[in-house]
């Protein structure tokens, strides 16, 4: 069958379908993929294996996939790949090819180093290695509880328990100093998982030798003392969700030096990439909600805010009341709510407003659209008002029709499936692990605010009879800062997130981050911006290089919800004062477009540059700062940090 659209349709009917459902098709979207493959080249088939990869497949249907998928070709030029290490106490071979599988999946451009079986000490340690001369930017260290250097005998008491663990942790430690001090590297380290089987049985949860407690022991020390580069994998809890039994299924270690049981392979190596993905700045942003049995039992339209099935007085009712308490808690650590409802608005808004056992609440959503469009059509929308692109977008429905036409027509979303009981609502969402962080900042918890406060921002704008009048109204302060331990987590995840406002979009991790912020090489700039709606937080960050007569503009990025508000202007005044300070004639600067930065392909043409070359698609700008120059106007006022106004 050669015929293109055939050939989609025969995808879609794979792709829209819930993981029950697609089982049975896999040969078939497997043979269509080699056949599009063989008549049109890997990359043709690539997007729709990419597509079909997630953590319901086993093993080898995820190898069947591998062999279709290629490299990330979302940017030209495409940026360079990121450098990631594996390095494993156990053998890691199917591990690392599955983290491929789902790293390309993601479109994340990455090229990785395995080494060989135990020697993650030797690699780490010896200078002149094959892991120093690849120079990892990200080092998993993918080691497990058989990886403990010593464990304590059972007639050892509290005290000496306690320095072994505190000597372990020690040892860990240098490992990290060495890696991050030789490569400036992010390492994600694997805590301990705790092993069946204790001899000691159920009175091991209190003996301090027992092997249970010593395991619990080393994680707490190692969650407390480990540094901020090094992001902690809890393999713990992922080995207890598994199964000890399961985790440890002793054939595969014994016969094999595998890192777990061949079906936990899967979910350890999707637990993995989720969290690289949330030190990478890719995690999810919004999650978007149905109501009508998503929310609550029942059609609200149909029996009422009284009528729906809601909190004590059925297990039904307690479901649904424990979805909204965990949704309730994603919102509280930064992931936006909104909700696309096929309902009237009026009835849709009335649980929230009448029942008192609502968990949620209306101000806990960022939008809330209610009508009878698609939703496919609906979510669009959504984007448009929060300004997030849809692939930051998850998409929670109960209706599996709902759902398949989701997935067709914006695939750009992520659809998890929901079981029919609403009891397994929280299991299937939180499976997926769309939401995984790397840090909490209080940017994070205060996001919802900052989306509601931008719709009475375009509010104000729109009665407002010019832009002029409503910038001055909004009352804007600014206090620009260097990054700093009290910014740099936030300064990191915004350089990892931007995507729109992005001059370069280079990315850098924290580690890299804490290093140019006490680097004489580097000079660094963030904005936080205030005004009469409240803090819209730090918004804005610049990571410049003096070089001769020179200032270079490295990187430069900026919140999509503060733009046109004069932020730019302001921020390139103060580069003109830093090339100023450092005694610089120019400030050069570089656009490098990505599919997704075409908003800021003007902007140092509008704030006074000149073209000062290209290279292909990349072009080069230069501001002359030796002799006069004008500062641009702008609505917004000085402040320092204890919130006294600055002079301009």
């Amino acid at each position: 069958m050669s015929n293109c659209r055939s050939y989609e349709e025969r995808f879609q009917a794979y792709l829209q379908a819930d993981a029950p459902a697609r089982a049975g098709q896999f040969p078939e979207f497997v043979k269509a993929l080699g056949e599009v493959a063989a008549e049109q080249g890997a990359a043709a088939a690539s997007p729709w294996a990419g597509r079909a990869v997630g953590p319901q497949l086993d093993y080898s249907s995820l190898m069947k996939l591998r062999k279709f998928l290629s490299p990330s070709r979302d940017a030209q030029p495409a940026p360079a790949p990121r450098r990631i290490a594996v390095l494993g106490g156990p053998t890691t071979i199917q591990l690392r090819q599955l983290i491929e599988v789902f790293l390309a999946a993601e479109r994340l451009p990455v090229e990785i180093y395995e080494s060989e079986y135990g020697l993650f000490r030797q690699e780490i340690l010896t200078p002149g290695s094959a892991l120093d001369q690849f120079a990892p930017q990200v080092v998993f260290v993918a080691t497990s509880v058989r990886d403990v250097s010593r464990l304590p005998d059972l007639n050892e008491d509290d005290p000496s328990v306690a320095r072994m663990a505190e000597e372990e942790i020690a040892a860990w430690d240098q490992l990290w100093r060495t890696a991050n001090t030789r490569w400036n590297a992010t390492l994600l380290q694997n805590n301990f998982e705790t092993p069946p089987g204790d001899v000691l049985g159920h009175y091991g949860v209190r003996h301090p030798a027992a092997r249970k407690n010593y395991v619990h022991r080393l994680n707490g020390l190692m969650a407390q003392q480990a540094p901020a580069y090094v992001v902690l994998h809890d393999l713990h809890d992922l080995a207890a969700e598994a199964g000890a039994h399961r985790w440890f299924d002793p054939r595969f270690y014994f016969e094999f030096k595998m890192p777990c049981g061949a079906e936990c392979l899967v979910s350890y190596a999707h637990s993995v990439v989720s969290l690289l993905r949330g030190v990478l700045g890719r995690s999810k942003k919004v999650v978007v909600v149905d109501l009508d049995n998503t929310l609550w039992g029942g059609v609200v339209g149909d029996v009422g805010p009284g009528g729906i099935k809601l909190g004590q007085g059925s297990g039904e009712g307690e479901a649904f009341l424990a979805f909204q308490r965990y949704l309730k808690e994603l919102q509280q650590r930064g992931v936006v709510l909104a909700v696309c409802s096929k309902n009237n608005d009026q009835q849709a808004r009335e649980p929230f407003q009448q029942r008192d056992e609502m968990v949620l609440k209306l101000s806990d959503f960022s939008c809330f659209v209610a009508n009878y469009n698609t939703k496919a059509d609906n979510l669009r929308r959504i984007a448009e008002r929060l300004d997030l692109k849809l692939d930051s977008f998850v998409f929670v429905d109960d209706n599996p029709a709902e759902r398949a036409i989701v997935r067709r027509y914006v695939p750009e979303v992520a659809v998890p499936d929901l079981p029919e009981d609403p009891a397994g609502y929280i299991r299937a969402l939180a499976e997926q692990r769309y939401f995984e962080t790397a840090s909490l900042t209080r940017e994070d918890a205060a996001r919802t605010r900052y989306y509601s406060e931008n719709a009475q921002r375009r509010e104000l704008a729109a009665q407002a009879a010019d832009l002029d009048s409503f910038l001055e109204s909004l009352g804007m302060r600014m206090t620009v800062s260097p990054i700093d331990d009290m910014n740099v987590e936030r300064a990191a995840q915004l350089l990892n997130k931007s995507n729109q406002f992005n001059l370069t979009t280079r990315r850098y991790t924290l580690a890299e981050v804490r290093q140019m912020a006490g680097s004489p090489q580097w000079r660094t700039l963030t904005f936080r911006l205030r005004d009469t709606l409240g803090d819209n937080g730090l918004i804005s960050v610049i990571l410049v290089r003096p070089e001769g007569d020179s200032l270079n503009v490295d990187t430069w990025v900026m919140s999509c919800r503060v733009l046109q508000r004069g932020v730019e202007q302001c921020a390139r005044n103060e580069l003109v004062a830093l090339a100023r300070r450092e005694g610089c004639r120019r400030i050069l600067g570089t656009y490098i477009p990505t599919a997704k930065n075409a908003l800021v392909k003007d902007h140092y043409a509008k704030l006074g540059f000149t073209p000062a070359g290209a290279d292909g698609e990349t072009t080069f700008w230069s501001l002359e700062v030796g002799g006069e120059i004008s500062p641009l106007t702008h609505h917004i006022q000085y402040e320092h940090s204890h919130g006294e106004v600055a002079h301009e």
